[in-house]
C-alpha cells in the first residue's frame, strides 16, 4: 500500500513553489484533475483486461500512461505546452461524444469543462505527476486509504471559504443510508450532492446487501443520481463514482436544481429515496426564489431545496435531510414550508446532533428528518443522540463514529407497524400534531427528560445570536413586503 498521506503533502509542498498557484483552493482544483486522469487511467486499464474490444474514448496520445507514466517522460516547456495546447483543448471541447465511446468521453468532457491548468512550470507539473504515480487505483487498499485523503482534501478546501457548504461527516451518512435502507430498484437523488459522499454510501450499500450479479450491478448504477451546481464539487463526485465502480456517471450532473422552475418538475422527475445535506445559511443569487410559487419563495438555499424536495418524491417515497436548528424554530415562509411537509408527509423521526458533529466547518447545531411521503404526519419522535463517554466535543482528531449510532438503531423500530417498538427515554420523547399546531408548527423542542440548562459555551452562545439576528431579518423581510404590496396596488 502507498504511503498515500504522505504523497500528498509531497505534492501540496511542490505546488506552493509554483508561481500559477494561488491557494488552497487552485491547489486543490489542480489536484483533482490531475487525480481524475490517473484513476481514469488506471480503471481503462482495469477493462481492457476484462473487456476483448475495450476501446478508451481517449486518444491514444492523449492516455495518462502514455505522457505522465513514464517518470523520464515529458518535463518542463514540452509538458507545459502539451497540456496546454492538446491535452486540455482536446478534453474540452474535441473528444467524440457519438459512437461506443461517447457516454465516456461526455464523462471527461463534463469534468474539464471549468478545469484549468494553473501550474507554469513544467517542471514541477512532472514532479507532482511522478509523485501521483506511486498510486495504484487498482489496489483496494490504496482506493481505501484515498477514501481518507480525499476528505482531508475537502477539509482543506473548506478552510478556503465557501459559506453555507459543509461536507457530511461519513459517521452521518452511513447512519442516514443504513436507516433510509435504499433497496436495489430503487432510484436514489441527492439534489444537492456535493462531492458523493451520500451516493457513494448508497452504492456501498445496495452492493453488500443485494448485488450478487451483473444485473443486478446494472440496476444498481442505473438508480443513482445527483446534481451538484459547483465545478470543483462535481468533479470530485464524479470521480468518487468512478473510484466506486459507476464507470459513466453521466447521472451526476453539472447544475443547479434549483434553476429549473417549480412548476416544471414532473412525476417523471420523481424519484424513491432522496438523502442529501442540503446548503444552509447562505443564499441563492437573485431571481432564483421566483422558480418557485409566491408562498414558498425565499432566498435561504436549505428551505428551496426543502420545498423541492418534498415535490420530487413519490407516493410513499422516503427521504432524510440534515438541517440546521434554524429550519425548526424559523417563522414566515419556513412556518408554511413546515406546514406542508407534516400535511403531506410522515415526519416521523427527528434525530438531534450535539454541537461539533461538522466540526471544523461551523459550530452550528444540525439535526437529521426522516420523512415518508404520502401521509400525514400525527406523531414525531424525537431522539437527542448524547455525546460519548469522556466526550464533549468533536474535533479533527476526535470526530463522530458510527458506532455511536447502535443505541438510535436498537431503539428505532419499523415503519411498517408505525415504529409501535418505540419507548420514550431518556434521549427519546414522542410529540403529537396537536401539539406542533399549538406551537405555531415551531419544531424546536427540547428534551423533556433534561431539565433547563444555561449554556455559558461561546460558540453556543454565538449561534443563538446569530438565531436571533436571521429571524429579525425575516420579520424586516416580511415587513417590508406587506408594506411594498400596501403602497403598490398593482402587486
Amino acid at each position: 500500500m502507498s504511503n498515500i498521506s504522505g504523497i500528498i503533502k509531497s505534492i501540496q509542498d511542490i505546488m506552493r513553489k509554483d508561481v500559477g498557484v494561488d491557494g488552497d483552493a487552485q491547489r486543490i482544483s489542480q489536484l483533482v484533475w490531475l487525480f481524475f486522469l490517473k484513476i481514469f487511467d488506471d480503471r481503462e486499464a482495469e477493462l481492457e483486461l476484462l473487456e476483448d474490444d475495450y476501446q478508451s474514448p481517449l486518444p491514444d496520445n492523449l492516455r495518462w500512461c502514455h505522457w505522465a507514466q513514464d517518470a523520464e517522460g515529458m518535463t518542463g516547456d514540452e509538458l507545459s505546452e502539451f497540456v496546454n495546447l492538446q491535452l486540455f483543448p482536446t478534453l474540452k471541447e474535441k473528444l467524440t461524444l457519438q459512437g461506443e465511446t461517447g457516454n465516456r468521453a461526455q464523462v471527461v468532457r463534463t469534468v474539464f469543462e471549468d478545469a484549468y491548468n494553473y501550474m507554469k512550470s513544467g517542471t514541477l507539473l512532472r514532479q507532482v505527476i511522478n509523485k501521483i504515480n506511486e498510486i495504484n487505483f487498482n489496489n483496494t487498499a490504496d482506493k481505501h486509504t484515498f477514501g481518507g485523503i480525499y476528505e482531508q482534501l475537502l477539509k482543506d478546501l473548506q478552510s478556503a471559504g465557501n459559506a453555507g457548504e459543509f461536507y457530511t461527516p461519513r459517521a452521518v451518512t452511513r447512519f442516514i443510508v443504513n436507516r433510509v435502507n435504499p433497496q436495489l430498484h430503487e432510484s436514489v437523488l441527492d439534489p444537492a450532492c456535493g462531492t458523493g459522499g451520500f451516493l457513494s454510501c448508497s452504492i456501498d450499500h445496495k452492493r453488500e446487501q443485494f448485488v450478487s450479479s451483473p444485473a443486478d450491478e446494472e440496476i444498481l448504477q442505473a438508480s443513482i443520481h445527483g446534481v451538484e451546481k459547483k465545478a470543483l464539487p462535481h468533479m470530485l463526485c464524479v470521480t468518487n463514482m468512478i473510484l466506486h465502480g459507476i464507470d459513466i456517471p453521466l447521472a451526476i450532473r453539472h447544475d443547479n436544481t434549483l434553476s429549473r422552475p417549480y412548476k416544471d418538475y414532473s412525476n417523471k422527475d420523481r424519484v424513491d429515496v432522496i438523502i442529501t445535506n442540503p446548503p444552509f445559511g447562505g443564499m441563492e443569487e437573485d431571481g432564483i426564489e421566483n422558480n418557485f410559487p409566491a408562498n414558498l419563495r425565499t432566498r435561504e438555499t436549505a428551505d428551496l431545496f426543502m420545498a423541492l424536495i418534498i415535490k420530487l418524491l413519490k407516493d410513499k417515497g422516503r427521504a432524510a435531510v440534515v438541517l440546521p436548528d434554524g429550519f425548526l424554530f424559523g417563522e414566515g415562509m419556513k412556518t408554511r414550508l413546515k406546514q406542508s411537509l407534516l400535511e403531506t408527509c410522515n415526519l416521523h423521526t427527528l434525530v438531534r446532533l450535539p454541537n461539533g458533529v461538522f466540526n471544523p466547518y461551523t459550530g452550528i447545531k444540525t439535526n437529521l428528518l426522516f420523512f415518508t411521503k404520502g401521509t400525514a404526519t400525527e406523531n414525531i419522535w424525537y431522539y437527542e443522540h448524547p455525546y460519548p463517554e469522556g466526550v464533549k466535543n468533536y474535533n479533527k482528531t476526535k470526530p463522530m463514529r458510527f458506532e455511536e449510532f447502535q443505541t438510535e438503531m436498537d431503539w428505532w423500530g419499523n415503519e411498517a407497524d408505525g415504529f409501535a417498538s418505540r419507548k420514550q427515554t431518556e434521549q427519546a420523547w414522542r410529540v403529537s400534531i396537536e401539539e406542533i399546531k399549538q406551537r405555531n408548527y415551531n419544531l424546536d423542542i427540547k428534551n423533556p427528560h433534561i431539565g433547563e440548562q444555561v449554556s455559558h459555551d461561546p460558540q453556543e452562545l454565538l449561534q443563538q445570536y446569530a438565531q436571533q439576528q436571521q429571524a429579525i431579518g425575516e420579520l424586516r423581510e416580511q415587513i417590508k413586503n406587506s408594506l411594498q404590496q400596501a403602497l403598490d396596488p398593482t402587486q
